[in-house]
């Protein structure tokens, strides 16, 4: 190997490998080992029984992007309690379509459809809306009803 060769290597860190060639032969493959790949398994969204099972009892506060966002409470028979944060209380439904946790309010916002993740953090709920918005992260989990404030009494 050139003496040029050798520190340009050594400029850019690569002493150690140079010092190593230069101890093989000359017919011995020098080119470098691929690193292993690392298999890192995706994230796989709960279904419907895992969902129940996860929420059902549960009342959870979500944040969005570190902003507080709503709260829901999981009713049994796949009843909820939603309400954004600072905003009035919405009756709903739960049902699994495909990998999607799906929720009718019977409002004019229609079906609200989600895929949910059990992480050792707590739940991430991804909007399947195709806007790419960051996911709701579960902020605390209670087993305490969602309050909800009756309707105004006027005189």
């Amino acid at each position: 190997m050139h003496l040029k060769s050798v520190v340009f290597a050594c400029a850019f860190g690569l002493c150690a490998a140079v010092a190593q060639a230069e101890d093989r032969p000359a017919d011995q493959d020098m080119s470098p080992v691929p690193p292993a790949p690392q298999s890192t398994p995706a994230a796989t969204p709960l279904d419907a029984e895992g969902f129940a099972a996860r929420t059902t009892g549960q009342t959870i506060t979500y944040s969005a992007g570190g902003r507080p966002y709503g709260v829901e409470q999981y009713l049994p028979g796949r009843r909820v309690l939603w309400a954004f944060a600072e905003g009035a209380c919405k009756e709903g439904k739960w049902f699994a379509k495909g990998e999607q946790i799906c929720f009718d309010y019977r409002d004019e916002n229609g079906l609200q459809c989600w895929k949910f993740y059990d992480t050792p953090a707590g739940l991430k709920a991804q909007f399947m809306d195709g806007s790419g918005g960051p996911p709701l992260i579960s902020l605390q989990e209670s087993p305490e009803p969602l309050l909800c404030p009756g309707p105004e009494v006027g005189v």
